[in-house]
């Protein structure tokens, strides 16, 4: 029997290594709950250190477990009940390896409780860290106003008095401004995420993206194309609008050439989940960033007009509708960013 090896420590020690006749099945199961246990512990020490975005996945991945353990205990009752060992028939050594299993399922159970509560814990740090995040980025948004308007004023009241350097000094002072509001916004909107409390409704995604592209201010020479007719799907406007404003804007930021352009379309793929893609012609990623660029703060350059926070804002989405996102691309040549939706609730195509 294949064991893992914290396992066989136990057994050797208490059972002497010998495993009784009928344990095969059970110690099977006990087996399949220490699967990737050290992994897990590393996993909760690491998980209080995740900035919120990891720590969404760090507590998927938990209550997935969670939901492991449960039905191994589940098996383990079963199997305790339908062995109808009788006690008379087996020598102490193996009345002991039996009460020892008994233990050892118990103590599975406490895990399991620990780790469900660990799960509450981290739920709720994340909602206060959000709750933090956003309280402190709204009442910075009101300073940053003041310190604008009172320089916009004080260039117009004193143009003519101000020496070059002066002017390149404030300025310098307003780029700053801006730089922080942008960053603000993209901190209220990454934390706002999950409190949106707008109706879910069926959204087409043809009149969604029909708006985005009016109201969009496009360069010169720059297209947006769809390839097919989108479906609908029921979820968050407001989400939903983000999701592609974001990744729009990301690929007008990140094109150098002469003619832009971006192509959006959608298929249904083989898990049967509409599965969407953003293509452009732009400057492409270098391999060495695109496993960091879903990345909260993460930017490719370091120019004033990105809060590093909008792929950020786009995967966290993505994953509140339980779907995946990635990106394929060759430097100098664009890239081609996919992504689907597992939603629950009833879609229409």
């Amino acid at each position: 029997m294949n064991l893992n090896s914290l396992l066989k420590r136990q057994i050797a020690k208490h059972l002497g290594g010998a495993i009784p006749d009928g344990f095969e099945s059970f110690l099977n199961a006990v087996n399949n709950s220490y699967i990737n246990f050290d992994e897990q512990i590393a996993l909760l020490q690491r998980a209080m250190k995740f900035s919120s975005d990891e720590l969404f996945e760090a507590n998927e991945k938990l209550r997935e477990e969670a939901r492991n353990l449960k039905e191994v205990n589940n098996n383990l009752e079963f199997i305790l009940s339908s062995m109808n060992l009788d006690v008379n028939n087996y020598s102490s050594e193996k009345v002991s390896a039996t009460e020892y299993i008994k233990l050892q399922s118990e103590e599975i159970i406490k895990i399991n409780e620990q780790r469900e509560k660990l799960l509450r814990n981290l739920e709720l740090q994340n909602q206060e860290l959000n709750d933090y995040a956003h309280a402190v980025s709204h009442d910075l948004k009101a300073p940053l106003r003041s310190i604008n308007t009172l320089i916009e004023w004080f260039i117009t009241d004193n143009k003519d008095k101000l020496s070059s350097d002066n002017l390149d000094s404030l300025n310098l002072i307003l780029l700053s401004v801006e730089k922080m509001d942008l960053l603000i916004k993209g901190i209220l909107d990454y934390s706002s995420i999950d409190k949106l409390q707008s109706e879910n409704r069926i959204v087409d995604f043809n009149v969604l993206l029909d708006e985005i592209i009016r109201t969009t201010l496009l360069p010169v020479n720059y297209e947006i194309k769809l390839h097919n007719e989108l479906p609908k799907i029921y979820g968050n406007y407001y989400r939903f609008k983000q999701l592609f404003e974001n990744l729009i804007n990301n690929s007008i930021k990140y094109n150098d050439k002469e003619t832009g352009i971006i192509e959006i379309g959608y298929n249904i793929n083989k898990d049967n989940l509409p599965e969407f893609y953003v293509k452009d012609n732009g400057i492409g990623i270098d391999k060495a960033y695109v496993d960091k660029i879903f990345n909260i703060f993460t930017k490719l350059d370091s120019s004033g007009n990105s809060s590093g926070i909008g792929l950020s804002i786009v995967k966290k989405i993505i994953q509140y509708y339980n779907g995946e996102i990635w990106v394929e691309s060759v430097l100098g040549d664009g890239a081609t960013f996919f992504f689907t939706l597992n939603i629950n609730e009833p879609a229409q195509t």
